[in-house]
């Protein structure tokens, strides 16, 4: 989506089209006439800066989007943007590092809105045995590392569930940002092999409460399920794209596994 191109009327009209919603839907939400809404995007009436942002909020875009479109509109960006490295993210660094380490000795890791890792914890390590060294070259693209035939996926036990859960995954990440890069990744990644189907895609026992990631390491099958965290009302365009994935022992077996492989 080359959304700095675009005039703001344009940016409006298009995420409500990605968020399926009609004028009228949205100018309900935002609390204005459908009239205004639909002067705003055929450019009969410019919106001001607190009307963009308002928009914007009701749309639930992400803050770098909400930039562009302030840019679109001829305002300032109102979120900073700042490297990982800037002073200022420092204590959010560090409660990230935290959350890593307090995860061990199950595998954690923290990932930039590309997939992109930023950190993992020490129990990543023994997950990466055998994986290509290339796909662990800066930036290592942890959906290329898990899916690629040179990274985890040939260790991957039910390959052709996980792989269809991180492809929808990011399917529902692409409706909800409009990122090309995100977009060039998913057709990426579509290229690579699938596995076996180990029964109906996604169909999952009635009685489990997630979908496993089911990892072959060394002699063993460890089972995952996993939880993705982010930071709360984030003011900052990097913070707000920084998100932890932990893996947690779905079973018994796996948790004393991890436990004697954290020892070694």
């Amino acid at each position: 989506m080359t959304t700095t191109k675009n005039s703001i009327g344009d940016l409006i009209r298009e995420w409500r089209t990605r968020r399926r919603m009609s004028q009228l839907d949205l100018a309900m939400e935002a609390e204005i006439s459908q009239r205004h809404l639909s002067f705003m995007e055929s450019g009969r009436s410019a919106p001001s800066r607190d009307m963009v942002l308002h928009l914007a909020e009701q749309l639930e875009i992400p803050l770098r989007q909400r930039n562009q479109m302030l840019l679109a509109a001829g305002y300032a960006p109102s979120f900073s943007e700042k490297p990982l490295d800037h002073p200022s993210l420092a204590p959010a660094m560090e409660a990230v590092r935290m959350v890593l380490k307090g995860h061990e000795p199950y595998p954690a890791i923290a990932v930039d809105r590309h997939w992109n890792l930023i950190e993992g914890n020490a129990a990543l390590g023994p997950m990466l045995a055998g994986v290509d060294a290339a796909l662990l070259e800066p930036p290592v693209n942890v959906l290329r590392l898990s899916l690629h035939p040179k990274g985890v996926a040939p260790r991957i036990v039910n390959l052709h569930e996980w792989r269809s859960h991180l492809l929808e995954r990011l399917k529902h990440q692409n409706d909800t940002a409009g990122d090309p890069v995100l977009k060039a990744l998913e057709q990426e990644l579509l290229t690579y092999p699938d596995g076996p189907r180990t029964g109906r895609p996604m169909q999952a026992d009635p009685l489990a409460i997630a979908h496993p990631l089911r990892l072959r390491v060394g002699d063993d099958v460890l089972s995952f399920i996993s939880t993705i965290t982010v930071f709360g009302t984030p003011l900052d365009v990097t913070l707000s794209e920084i998100a932890i994935e932990s893996f947690f022992p779905a079973d018994e077996e796996t948790a004393a596994r991890l436990r004697c492989l954290t020892v070694q």
